[in-house]
C-alpha cells in the first residue's frame, strides 16, 4: 500500500518540514509508505555533495531574482525546482542494507521510465549519473536522504515548467547534457492530473 498525499502548490521549506513529519511517524509505523505530490515556488536547492562552482550567479543576486535557495540533507549536488515541475517525495521504508538503497533509486528511477514510456517518451537511465534521460537530454532529477532507513526527498519531473532557471546553475553538476521537459519533447503541454495519476500508478506498480 502507497498512501498518496497530493499537496498542489507547497512553498518549499514548509514541505521539507512537512516530510521530516512523516518521516517520523514512518519510523514509528503510524504511517504506510507514503508519496507526497507537489510544485514548489522557484527555489533551488543543493545536496550534501553540492559544490559551489556549480551555483552561476551570486545567491544574492539570485534572491533579489525571486529565487530561494536552501542548502539540504539529501544526496546530489544543485537542482531547480519551480512551476510547472512535478516533485515527489517518497517517505519509504527500506531494509536496512546498503543494496536497499540501490535498489530503491533504481526503481524510483523506474517508476518514472514506465510513466514517460507511456508518453511515448523514450526514457532510460544513464551509466554515470542517476536521474532519468532521454536522447533530447536528462528530464528527471534524483536526490535522497534516509533516516533510519526511511526515505525522503525524491524526484523532479520535468513537465511544464520554463527551463530557463536552469541556465543559472549547473544542474547536478553535469554540464554537458541538457534538461528538458515533457512538454518540450511532445510540443504541447502535458495535464498535470493526468501525469500525477500515471506516476502513481507506476509506483503501485514497481513498489506494490
Amino acid at each position: 500500500m502507497i498512501e498518496l498525499i497530493d499537496l498542489g502548490f507547497k512553498h518549499y521549506k514548509d514541505t521539507w518540514d512537512f516530510q521530516k513529519e512523516l518521516v517520523e511517524k514512518r519510523i514509528r509505523d503510524e504511517i504506510p509508505d507514503t508519496l507526497i505530490f507537489v510544485e514548489h515556488e522557484p527555489v533551488f536547492t543543493l545536496g550534501r555533495n553540492r559544490d559551489w562552482k556549480n551555483l552561476l550567479f551570486p545567491e544574492d543576486y539570485l534572491r533579489r531574482m525571486g529565487y530561494s535557495l536552501y542548502k539540504v540533507e539529501r544526496g546530489g549536488d544543485i537542482t531547480y525546482h519551480g512551476p510547472g515541475q512535478l516533485v515527489g517525495y517518497p517517505i519509504f521504508k527500506l531494509n536496512s542494507a546498503l543494496a536497499g538503497v540501490k535498489k530503491f533509486v533504481y526503481n524510483v528511477e523506474e517508476a518514472l521510465i514506465r510513466t514517460l514510456k507511456r508518453y511515448g517518451i523514450e526514457a532510460y537511465r544513464h551509466e554515470e549519473y542517476t536521474g532519468v534521460f532521454t536522447p533530447q537530454g536528462k528530464i528527471v532529477s534524483i536526490g535522497l536522504a534516509f533516516r533510519k532507513w526511511v526515505s525522503f526527498h525524491g524526484f523532479a519531473l520535468n513537465v511544464n515548467n520554463s527551463l530557463d532557471p536552469f541556465k543559472f546553475i549547473i544542474p547536478c553538476g553535469i554540464s554537458h547534457i541538457p534538461m528538458v521537459s515533457m512538454s518540450l519533447i511532445l510540443g504541447k503541454e502535458v495535464p498535470m492530473r493526468e501525469l500525477k495519476k500515471c506516476v502513481y500508478e507506476s509506483f503501485l506498480e514497481v513498489f506494490g
